[in-house]
């Protein structure tokens, strides 16, 4: 980033900092400004903010942070594009964009901007001591209207007034740390400190080492003596979020603390006694742990003085509509927009309608993608991900649901007698499912391949990449495509680039590193690549 434009605010705020929400694809990404300066946008490694969408070029657009803001296009192959001024009365659907030809625009906080087929907002970073929330506060006005919701919060009322070790189950992103809050708020214990831990968050070797502090000279580097989170917590309340991911070995120390409500520090002789209360959360099965020998039962019964289940969003669907609109409008004064748009009731019912396997965290994402593409005063169905319009489940939710390091299992061999090709296998073009019309976008993650990846004596067989212009993708005289038509495209780049990879599997006969390099890519992004669409493990044979 160059530091070559003077100011540290923009238009005019000394206190502003900035950031971008880009949406790629089914994704949103934030991306920090500095004060002020050149931030190069585009695909390649060296960009300052790199955006890994096929519509993107290489080096596609440099944004100039400081007095004025200015989007400048640096050449690239599907332009960018800014919105014109328009009446009040224009909806969504005539948002008329102007498409920049190294040239360049300037653009405000919360006005909307697009490189090729990616939406991009520069917006406020929440932050600041104003804004800051209290950790061991609940939210002001937590929704509760389904009546499994309220039941719960009523049973946590009662549970919060006794020192018992409270378990929080429910699945990923269903809330389970605004209940742990909520615990602490409405317990005797409410004005000590509230301390959290993510278990998953931290190796083993430092995971120890946080819980139970050091003491001066107790290894290398420990230059003065430092207490844990248990210390920190003492008055007060302790949260270990995803408990189940604690390594069996720690659990017995752990345990020991349980029992006997006291501490030794790294290289300690003294424990020191504590004061507080422990609340665990999980979205893991720890019976099925126990069972399997991955989680210690006498752990098990001491986190499980009592046990608060919180259901999925999918069984809350009241909560749906006010949560999307406090999302909405939360996003929406993060991107400086004057008034959050409308839900429209399109758009609601297909909220509803949908499974959200990632709950109230997924919704809350969709809620922002939404409110950085809706350029009218409300939300359309076109404004969220194709994959909520047919109800299918997102790629990272089907990836997530098999085991790691699993495939799709191949077909069926033939049957014995049957005449086999040349190397005593079927060809891994004709093992591989072609990719359904009907299949969820592809995600933004998918790097393109382009003539300059690779020695042109390698990649001469190979089909050639989608043209960068045509195709569906935006003309100079027209605004982008609209939701479906992006769909549309997308699905045939993805379609495109799959083929493009099985096909040097099979020049490379099955050989993943000799492929790799046909394709002008990293083994890694091979690897990727592969898992990403599907594309069952070959097996090396014989060229």
């Amino acid at each position: 980033m160059d530091e070559g434009f003077p100011g540290s605010d923009v238009r005019g705020s000394c206190a502003t900092v900035l950031r971008l929400a880009i949406v790629a694809g089914n994704t949103l990404t934030f991306a920090p400004l500095p004060p002020h300066g050149r931030v190069v946008l585009g695909r390649d490694e060296g960009c300052d903010v790199r955006i890994d969408d096929r519509s993107v070029s290489r080096r596609h657009a440099a944004l100039h942070v400081g007095p004025p803001l200015r989007i400048e296009d640096l050449g690239s192959a599907n332009g960018t594009f800014v919105g014109e001024p328009q009446a009040r009365a224009l909806t969504a659907r005539t948002h008329r964009l102007r498409r920049l030809s190294r040239e360049s625009a300037e653009v405000g906080v919360g006005e909307r901007f697009n490189l090729g087929a990616t939406t991009v907002v520069v917006g406020r970073t929440p932050g600041g001591a104003a804004e800051e929330p209290d950790r061991g506060k609940p939210p002001a006005d937590i929704v509760l209207l389904a009546p499994s919701m309220l039941a719960l919060y009523e049973q946590a009322a009662r549970a919060a007034r006794s020192p018992i070790s409270v378990l929080i189950l429910g699945e990923t992103g269903v809330g389970k740390e605004v209940l742990a809050r909520t615990l602490h708020a409405r317990s005797p214990r409410s004005s000590g400190p509230y301390v959290e831990l993510n278990c998953a968050a931290l190796p083993p070797s430092l995971l120890e080492g946080e819980l139970f502090g050091h003491e001066k000279s107790a290894f290398t580097g420990a230059s003065h003596a430092r207490p844990g989170l248990l210390e920190a917590a003492h008055g007060g309340t302790l949260f270990l979020d995803e408990i189940g991911e604690l390594p069996l070995a720690f659990q017995a120390k752990l345990l020991r603390v349980l029992e006997d409500r006291k501490v030794l520090r790294i290289g300690g002789r003294t424990p020191r006694r504590l004061d507080l209360r422990f609340v665990a959360a999980t979205n893991r099965d720890l019976e099925a742990e126990i069972a399997r020998g991955a989680f210690r039962q006498d752990l098990y019964f001491r986190l499980n003085g009592i046990s608060l289940v919180v259901p999925p969003l999918r069984e809350r669907i009241a909560e749906i509509g006010p949560l999307a609109g406090r999302f909405l409008e939360e996003a929406c004064r993060q991107l400086d927009q004057r008034g959050a748009p409308r839900i429209s009731p399109e758009a609601l019912a297909a909220l509803e309608a949908y499974a959200w396997p990632g709950n109230v965290r997924e919704l809350r994402n969709v809620i922002e993608r939404a409110a950085v593409l809706c350029a009218g005063e409300s939300v359309l169905a076109a404004d969220l991900p194709p994959h909520l319009m047919n109800g299918a489940t997102p790629p990272s939710s089907r990836a997530a649901s098999r085991p790691s390091g699993t495939i799709p299992p191949p077909p069926p061999l033939p049957p014995s007698g049957a005449a086999l090709p040349p190397g005593g296998a079927a060809p891994l073009s004709s093992r591989v499912a072609p990719l359904s019309s009907t299949a969820a976008p592809p995600s933004s993650r998918a790097v393109p391949l382009s003539s300059g990846d690779a020695p042109s004596s390698d990649r001469a067989a190979l089909p050639p990449p989608p043209p960068p212009s045509g195709a569906g993708l935006p003309p100079a005289d027209a605004p982008p495509p609209s939701g479906d038509a992006l769909a549309r495209l997308r699905l045939e780049m993805k379609a495109a680039d799959r083929q493009r990879v099985v096909e040097a599997l099979e020049r490379s006969a099955g050989n993943q590193t000799r492929a790799a390099k046909l394709l002008g890519v990293s083994l890694r992004t091979l690897i990727n690549r592969i898992d990403e669409y599907g594309i069952p493990r070959p097996r090396k044979r014989s060229p």
